[in-house]
């Protein structure tokens, strides 16, 4: 598995990933509940209502406590197991609550105890709210812990533990920084391409219509492709961006068969040498797609991003702006 995450050190990623973390909860040593789907409908995360830091205070001797709490919404089934297991249970001495805690384990290890209220002996409810600490020398340390301690405990009651053990192969950090030179240099990189291809055509061709024609066509080829990604919601990685300057050389290369087909063979009308050039990119994008579509799936999906983009925009580049640059070859060359 290769697994991204934005915002998270590598010892968070090896904590989080590395452990199984096997969700339990338990009344009377009996487990009422577990992570993951079959038992957990879902759990509020984003909502401020169900879910976040109640209090931070100080504590004798020195340092700060935060408390969270999170609503977790249990399946129908765990909830009738949740009844039976609590209908039989004696109360404490205040009468409020159970005798028995509801008793949390993360890997086998206690994380928290909660108490349970009488009103909920033997009753099938599907709603329930978990609370835990963070500690921390400073408020905003001990904010911090508990938010963190929050976020396992939700994500490891979503996803439910794993079926086997996770051995990390490599961890690699890339900086914000580094990551907006990055985009600095491939925007970079495909501007200057995009305007030296442009003067080669003109070098070549002696045209200058024909050189701002490609220009703009590969441009709006970009825009298109940025469109459709912000449309389907696909976060563009590095991959991706490789795909858009992909894209770039190859709707260059499909135009200058176009200006060529344009130009030679003046027995033929300027219609029929556009379409023997849309055939000849036809063909050569079916051929195209077939070879990229087992990236998609290749190398634990490394260059999905790669494969998606690139299709995007050679499907984009032969419904609308290869026509459209024939359209406009044909006005210039009548």
């Amino acid at each position: 598995m290769l697994i991204e995450v934005a915002g998270a050190t590598p010892a968070d990623l090896e904590q989080l990933i590395a452990q199984q973390g096997k969700f339990e909860a338990k009344v009377a040593n009996q487990t009422v509940f577990e992570g993951g789907k079959q038992d957990i409908a879902d759990v509020c995360k984003s909502d401020a209502k169900c879910s976040g830091i109640q209090s931070c205070d100080q504590v004798q001797g020195g340092g700060y406590a935060c408390n969270f709490m999170f609503s977790v919404y249990l399946t129908q089934g765990a909830a009738e197991k949740h009844a039976n297991v609590t209908a039989n249970l004696p109360l404490d001495e205040t009468g409020k609550y159970l005798k028995d805690k509801l008793y949390l384990y993360v890997d086998d290890k206690e994380v928290d105890s909660l108490n349970v209220g009488a009103e909920l002996r033997g009753e099938v409810t599907t709603q329930i709210s978990i609370q835990g600490p963070g500690a921390g020398k400073t408020q905003q340390d001990a904010y911090n812990n508990a938010k963190a301690n929050m976020n396992k405990l939700q994500t490891i009651l979503i996803t439910g533990s794993l079926p086997y053990k996770l051995n990390i192969v490599k961890l690699d950090t890339i900086s914000p920084i580094l990551g907006d030179k990055f985009n600095y240099l491939i925007l970079l990189a495909g501007g200057s391409a995009m305007i030296l291809v442009s003067l080669i055509i003109f070098a070549r061709y002696r045209r200058v219509k024909a050189s701002l024609a490609l220009l703009l066509t590969s441009f709006s080829e970009i825009v298109i492709i940025l469109g459709v990604a912000a449309l389907i919601k696909w976060n563009l990685d590095l991959p991706s961006i490789a795909g858009i300057l992909a894209t770039i050389g190859t709707g260059v290369d499909q135009q200058i068969v176009i200006l060529d087909e344009a130009r030679k063979n003046k027995t033929l009308s300027i219609i029929e040498r556009m379409k023997r050039a849309l055939f000849i990119i036809m063909s050569s994008y079916f051929a195209s797609v077939v070879s990229l579509l087992p990236l998609y799936w290749a190398g634990a999906g490394l260059f999905k991003g790669f494969a998606i983009t690139t299709i995007i925009g050679i499907t984009a580049g032969v419904l609308i702006t290869r026509p459209a640059f024939s359209d406009m070859i044909k006005h210039i060359e009548e």
